[in-house]
Parts: C-alpha cells; structure tokens; sequence
C-alpha cells in the first residue's frame, strides 16, 4: 500500500526560508547597518507573513531571498519617512482642526527657534534658582485679557479639567442643560466634571434656563461651589431660548457664595465686530461681567500653539497652579515660547488683526482675496487638460469657533480632462506641495483666503503637476 504524500512537506510555505537565514544573507548587510537588527527582523516578519498568505493562495509564487530583503527594504523605507508635513490649507476653512488649527505667526515661530535648545524655561537668570515656567506668561495673560493672573497648561479641555479639580474641590458644579456639549474628539462637559471629581448638577431645560432654576438648585445642593457657563462654541440652539446675562448669572453666584467659571472655548481678545464677525464672546468681556474664571483656547481665535489658557482672579490662579494636575497638563518650552510671542502681538501699536495669520484671514476684505485668485489663476490659466476659472465661494472660521458664520470668498474652480475630481483632489493632496481643497458639484475648488500671498507661486507649480 502507498504511503500518503508528506503534507507538510509539500507545503509551499514551509520552504520559505528563516528570518535569521535571510539577515545571515550577504545582502542583508547594508540594510542591517541602515536601520539597525531590530527594525530589519520586524521587517522580515512582516514580509514572510504576506508571503505566506500569497503562498497559500497560490503555491507557485515562492520569492527569493533577494525579492524578500526588497520587500523589507521598502517597508523600512516607508518607517523612516517624515509623516507630519506641511500643507497649503485652500479649504476656506480658517481653524482647521485637521490641519493644525492656528498657523502661527513668523514671532511665534521664531521664538519656538530660539528656545529648541536649552533655555531659561524654569530658570531665574537674575537669581540663578529655579522658577516657574508659568512665569512667562502669567503677566503677559493678564495684561492682555485685563484679568489679575494667568495661567496655560496645554489645552482647553485640560484647562477646565484642572479649574474644576482646584476649585470645586468635589463639590457639585451646576451647569445649565443648554450647555452640557459635546466637542471633537468625545469630550463632554460631563465627563470633564466627573473626571474631575465632582458632581454635576443640571438646572434648566436644554432651551431655557433661568436664574430660579439656579436657586432651585442651590437648595437642594447647598454644598455647591461653583457654577459653570460654557459656551455652546460648535453648535447654536435658535428659537425659544433663554439663559441669564452673563453679568447677572455672575451677581447671582457672588450673592449665594459661589464662583463663576467659564469655558469660553474660542478666546477672542479682539472685537470682530467692526470686521463683521459679531456675537463671538471677548475673554475681556467676560471678566468684566464678573467671572471669576475663564478659560479658553490658544490655538482657536486667539492664534497661536495649541493651549488651555485660565485668567481671573489671582487666588483661583494660584490655585490651579499648585494644583497636581497642572503639571501633568503643563506646556512644554516650545508652546511657551510661542504663546508668549503671540500674545506680545496683541500689545500696542500693534494689530493682532495684520500680525496674527488667523485674525488676518478672518478679516481680509474680499477684494484682498479675489486679487490674490486673479494672481493664481493667470499662473495656471495655459496648464494643459484643466479648465480653469473662478468662483464665488463661502469659507468658515471653523474651530469650533463661529460655526454658523459664512466668510464670503473667491476660489479657483478646476476640471481635469484626464482625472475625476476625487483623484485630481487626491494628486493635489499627495503632490509636492500637499494642497487641501474641497469638491463642491464634481469641481475642485482651491479657496484663496485661507492660502498666504507666498504660497500662490508654490501653488500654481502643484495644480501644474497634479494636473
């Protein structure tokens, strides 16, 4: 009788050779020293496993030793590119939160320069001891929001989080139900107040609250020390609403003992107003009011590095800075330097709206961008197999800042004859340049409001390429 065939044996896939036998190979040498024996094995491994789906799938497609170090070669390759690149933002959306939100202004980035080596971040020169990096921006906070003291750690969400733990000390926090949001990335004003050790208490309707429901509140929870005012930020309720003035809901907290805390969200330290961007909340405001705490973003309205930044009243400051969270949530010597840079562009004579690159994209007359489209387009107008022109378009502040307020804007409208408008959009993004767009109606556009004076020439040479 005829013994059965060996299945194993037979297997294709057990003849593919060893991880060790393909390093020990001649020609693993120059990737070995390139990338280092660990990297090369966890490559190796990666490539025999596709080999043996491919073997299973069809027995005769056995590589060679040389065809495996390639395929090692490339995923090795790919792990050493740079994956953070820069991006030519032409969505008309100003605070891209995909894109990095607030591009910084050339101070800001020149300051982040200075101190990438060693600094004086938690140094006193004078004295030679050791101070506080809050020392750089406490003052500077203060004079530009008019509060006593300021504080930033290194984002909004970690701003409240610390306020709440410092200040509320457990205690339960009322907050109206209008205003228990949810932004990007799953935060909820919930979740933050159980995080941070207190109780959430709801007053109110999700459209109207009003200051018995408060009342109503604080006898039923007279142990409460804080209330919290969040602003809605990235979504707006029309139509039967009502919430008490931000002065009197102060008044009514300072009456009953409590503190006022506000999560603004946005962090506006200019008046928009007269450039027609109007009902965004100023910091300014809000302490004027008598909000003992506010809270906002520094990569958002205010335009610099992505931070959490509290102002008010020195002793509530303090307190958070002595707190243990502030450390976990500190900034590093990078957006340091670069918050205090910005916030030194509010100063006079100075105007943020011309210094800062979001509050001068947010205010840049129409007539500024539809020259800049008609630099643009007589760049690209003669590319072969795109048509080209011009359209009237409406950008976004985007943000979570100003959701509903529609910026007037002119962009560069392409079709291709040779690509959809989904791959011509995708040869754009993975071009040289890394453009952003959007397609509106199977037509590219590229907005010119958000793109800077500088990257027109740059852009121009990519629709060039992409098309």
């Amino acid at each position: 009788m005829t013994a059965p065939p060996d299945v194993e044996a037979s297997d294709p896939r057990r003849r593919l050779p060893a991880v060790g036998a393909i390093c020990a190979d001649p020609a693993a040498g120059p990737l070995n020293a390139r990338f280092g024996p660990v990297a090369l094995v966890a490559a190796l491994r990666t490539v025999l496993g596709e080999a043996r789906t491919r073997l299973r799938d069809d027995p005769t497609a056995a590589p060679t030793i040389a065809e495996l170090l390639a395929a090692g070669e490339r995923i090795l390759e790919a792990g050493a590119r740079e994956t953070l690149f820069p991006v030519i933002n032409a969505t008309g959306v100003v605070i891209h939160t995909n894109l990095g939100r607030a591009p910084l202004a050339p101070e800001a980035f020149a300051a982040m320069q200075a101190v990438a080596g060693y600094s004086n971040l938690e140094m006193n020169l004078e004295t030679g001891r050791r101070a506080s990096r809050q020392d750089h921006l406490d003052a500077l906070i203060a004079e530009v929001s008019r509060a006593e003291a300021g504080l930033a750690v290194n984002n909004c969400a970690g701003a409240v989080l610390l306020a709440l733990a410092a200040v509320a000390d457990g205690a339960p926090v009322i907050v109206s139900r209008g205003e228990l949001v949810e932004i990007g990335g799953g935060f909820r004003v919930p979740d933050v107040v159980a995080q941070s050790g207190s109780r959430l208490v709801e007053v109110g309707a999700t459209n109207r609250t009003h200051l018995r429901d408060y009342e109503r509140a604080l006898r039923d929870h007279p142990e409460a020390r804080v209330i919290l005012r969040t602003h809605p930020s990235n979504f707006r309720m029309t139509g039967f609403t009502s919430a008490p003035a931000l002065d009197a809901l102060a008044h009514f907290a300072h009456a009953h003992g409590l503190l006022l805390v506000e999560d603004l969200g946005g962090g506006a330290l200019v008046d928009l107003g007269p450039h027609g961007i109007a009902d965004e909340p100023m910091v300014q405001a809000s302490l004027r009011a008598g909000v003992d705490l506010v809270l906002f973003s520094g990569d958002k309205l205010l335009g610099g590095p992505q931070a959490g930044i509290a102002a008010g009243r020195r002793d509530l400051v303090d307190r958070l800075a002595a707190h243990p969270l502030a450390r976990a949530l500190r900034l590093d010597k990078l957006s340091v330097a670069a918050l205090a840079a910005t916030l030194r562009l509010y100063r006079p004579p100075a105007d943020p709206t011309q210094r800062i690159p979001v509050l001068r994209m947010l205010t840049e007359p129409l007539s500024v961008i539809a020259a800049r489209a008609d630099a643009l387009l007589a760049q690209v107008v003669q590319v072969p197999a795109l048509d080209v022109g011009l359209q009237d378009t409406q950008g976004y502040a985007g943000g979570g800042a100003m959701p509903m307020l529609a910026l007037p804007g002119r962009a560069l409208a392409l079709r291709s004859h040779r690509f959809s408008p989904d791959e011509l959009a995708r040869r754009l993004r993975t071009g040289a340049a890394q453009v952003l767009g959007r397609i509106e109606r199977d037509v590219v556009l590229l907005e010119l409001r958000t793109v800077s004076d500088a990257e027109v020439a740059p852009l121009a040479a990519a629709i060039a390429k992409a098309a």
